[in-house]
């Protein structure tokens, strides 16, 4: 965030240089030391919670103590999602590229151990790659991927993630272009109360499985996982998961002054003329347009954590998240709905462990893929 790019005339926002992209290329696989405090050190009662109301999951394994201590692990455990709000860096806090916007574009996770309640979490983060990308959204843009671990209070490795940004030109994508056109020409969805009691069906029907064991042997190659219905968007629903999550550059006063101080190119100036974080685009609707975005939308670590509640809710307490990809396909701004299915692709045994692969795939109400996403869970056996 160091590097500062000039604005062209009768432009908002600086350009990717080539001398940017070789100043971060040079920090490809170095450590990162020097980066901004966690929002949640420790996996506290009340951290897992507010995280898991952030997405809007309420299993009892991750929120209710009573409950969490009849089970096997006899207290409760993070949700696998909650990982995003232990570390910055996998939840798209970028270095390089002054004034160029970054959109958190997937992770691929694999955990290997569960996180309990009052475990203290460190992590180790580096630049793994820098890939360029020609796109509808904003031309020429870069994929910029960092890799981290996550260890407990013990030093165990309990997960490993690589996720991206995307880097892209604000002003291109405001003014060139294409990949919002048809959303810009529909205008805002307005819901009947017919359409909303549908919607909020998929609520009041919604299953968490809990101590009901799924077993490995029950599941059949093809099975389709219940829909889960995210949604409708609202600014509220945007804000309730950065009050779970943490947010990547959400400070006050003195200690928002530090951080724009220390990154010039971090913050861009509002209709007030102050210096103000580039997040706002999920919350201020005209700062949004500015970026090229079809208005305020949702978080991408919120959405990747969606297709993990929609794993958890079927495997029940007795299976475990070992892996999961997701890929982050559009902008979901507010006023826009998803819908969340799977569908179990294949059985396989590895290592002892019985696993069953899972494809998911959200789509929008105008069928417009959201995200999708490949999910690995380890079930118990009858044996």
């Amino acid at each position: 965030m160091s590097t500062e790019a000039a604005v062209p005339a009768n432009k908002y926002f600086p350009k990717i240089t080539d001398k940017a992209l070789d100043d971060l290329r040079a920090r490809i696989g170095v450590p990162i030391t020097d980066t901004v405090e966690p929002w949640n050190y420790e996996a506290t009662r009340d951290g897992i919670r507010h995280y898991a109301h952030g997405i809007g999951d309420d299993n009892p394994l991750w929120c209710d103590p009573a409950y969490a201590e009849k089970t096997s692990f006899g207290s409760i455990v993070a949700l696998p999602s909650f990982l995003f709000s232990t570390s910055r860096i996998i939840s798209g806090y970028v270095g390089g590229l002054a004034g160029t916007h970054a959109m958190w574009a997937g992770a691929d996770w694999t955990w290997h151990k569960p996180v309990l309640r009052n475990d203290v979490i460190s992590t180790e983060a580096s630049l793994k790659d820098l890939i360029e990308h020609q796109t509808r959204f904003a031309g020429r843009s870069f994929q910029q991927i960092y890799t981290v671990k996550f260890f407990n209070q013990h030093g165990d490795l309990v997960a490993e993630a690589d996720s991206w940004c995307f880097r892209t030109d604000r002003d291109h994508a405001r003014e060139v272009g294409t990949k919002y056109d048809e959303a810009r020409e529909r205008g805002d969805k307005k819901y009947s109360e017919e359409e909303l009691q549908k919607i909020y069906d998929f609520y009041r029907n919604e299953e968490v499985r809990g101590a009901t064991p799924r077993y490995w042997e029950d599941v059949k190659i093809g099975e389709e996982l219940p829909t889960m219905v995210k949604g409708p968007m609202t600014i509220t629903g945007f804000i309730g998961y950065a009050q779970g999550w943490g947010g990547l550059y959400i400070r006050t006063n003195k200690i928002a002054f530090q951080m724009f101080d220390k990154h010039p190119g971090l913050g861009i100036k509002n209709k007030f003329g102050i210096p103000d974080c580039p997040e706002r685009v999920h919350w201020e609707e005209d700062f949004a347009h500015m970026v090229g975005a079809p208005g305020a939308y949702d978080y991408g670590p919120e959405r990747c954590s969606w297709l993990t509640h929609h794993a958890t809710n079927w495997m029940g307490d007795a299976g475990f998240l070992r892996k999961a990809k997701s890929q982050i396909r559009r902008h979901n701004p507010q006023g826009d709905v998803i819908f969340i299915d799977g569908t179990v692709t294949r059985k396989f045994e590895e290592n002892g462990q019985h696993l069953v692969e899972i494809a998911q795939k959200a789509r929008t109400y105008n069928d417009e893929t959201s995200a999708t996403g490949v999910a690995i869970v380890q079930l118990p056996t009858r044996g």
